[in-house]
């Protein structure tokens, strides 16, 4: 789900609560997509609001923030205050972790546990949202449990996702469930395509329960990508770039990028667009090389 944070900024977690040009104004034109930097992108330019701070000055109008929930509150507090400072909307953050390492949860097991803890960070993660003035959260719905007929996993995964929405979509939000691939990066997830999320949030039925379509993700796993679009458009609630392989900025890899943003506007899509993924390149020249990507795609 998340990008390794190989140039995240080391102890960042104890910056001060203060960006020094939080208040000024950008020095270059606004992206007309609202492309969304998460930490990292630029982290040569300091801690994290003042990553924001230069993300603002770049025309970048968007930001993500994956482990925003495991933030303490003054840091969320002031993350959100130096977006609202700089008219820049919150993409999305982690609502709910997997543990990697132990492929857990299992949220199709034939023991309802891990569901309630599911449900548990939600509930959660709904102030948490609230401070940061996100709509938009992340979830991951889990392993596949090889002892479970993958339709009884589907069943109890709309259920839960069901009353997952239930609980956010009276404060105008919508958990993102991000389909991940298998083949590189996420072996024995259970949502491992578009197409997959696209009938769990059809069988949720609920405005609280859409699909991340991550494209580095889709792009390994199915392939395909304008028509997986196409076809799922009425349950994506949330769209990440990067590019493959290597998972990197727009022009690095094999996605046309180029078409996949015309194909955007003409759906006028005003979302935000996360850029979950890393810099081809280290340091400010690859900071500025992200920036020039984005540029040519958004001239389209």
């Amino acid at each position: 789900m998340s990008v390794t944070r190989r140039t995240v900024l080391a102890g960042a977690t104890a910056m001060p609560l203060v960006a020094s040009s939080a208040r000024g104004q950008s020095n270059a034109a606004r992206f007309s997509l609202h492309f969304a930097p998460h930490e990292g992108s630029f982290a040569s330019r300091g801690n994290r609001l003042e990553q924001i701070a230069f993300a603002a000055d770049q025309g970048f109008t968007a930001w993500e923030d994956n482990e925003a929930a495991t933030r303490p509150v003054d840091e969320q507090v002031a993350m959100a205050k130096a977006l609202s400072s700089r008219g820049m909307t919150m993409g999305v953050f982690v609502a709910s972790m997997p543990k990697w390492g132990k492929s857990r949860p299992i949220l199709g097991a034939n023991d309802g546990a891990e569901r309630e803890a599911f449900l548990a960070d939600i509930r959660a993660s709904i102030d948490v949202a609230k401070r940061l003035n996100a709509t938009r959260m992340t979830v991951v719905t889990g392993f596949l449990d090889p002892k479970v007929p993958l339709d009884i996993q589907t069943a109890r995964v709309i259920d839960l996702m069901r009353r997952a929405g239930d609980l956010v979509a009276p404060h105008g939000m919508a958990l993102v469930m991000e389909p991940l691939n298998t083949r590189t990066n996420h072996p024995g997830v259970y949502m491992q395509s578009i197409a997959q999320g696209y009938a769990v949030a059809r069988g949720a039925n609920s405005p609280g329960v859409k699909i991340l379509a991550d494209l580095y993700h889709e792009q390994i796993q199915s392939g395909n990508l304008i028509p997986a679009l196409d076809t799922c458009w009425s349950e994506i609630g949330y769209i990440q770039f990067g590019d493959n392989p290597g998972r990197n900025e727009p022009g690095t890899g094999e996605i046309n990028f180029t078409n996949i943003v015309r194909w955007l506007r003409e759906r006028k899509y005003a979302g935000t667009i996360g850029m979950e993924h890393g810099n081809s390149v280290k340091g400010r020249a690859g900071e500025e090389r992200l920036i020039a990507a984005y540029r040519t795609i958004d001239a389209v």
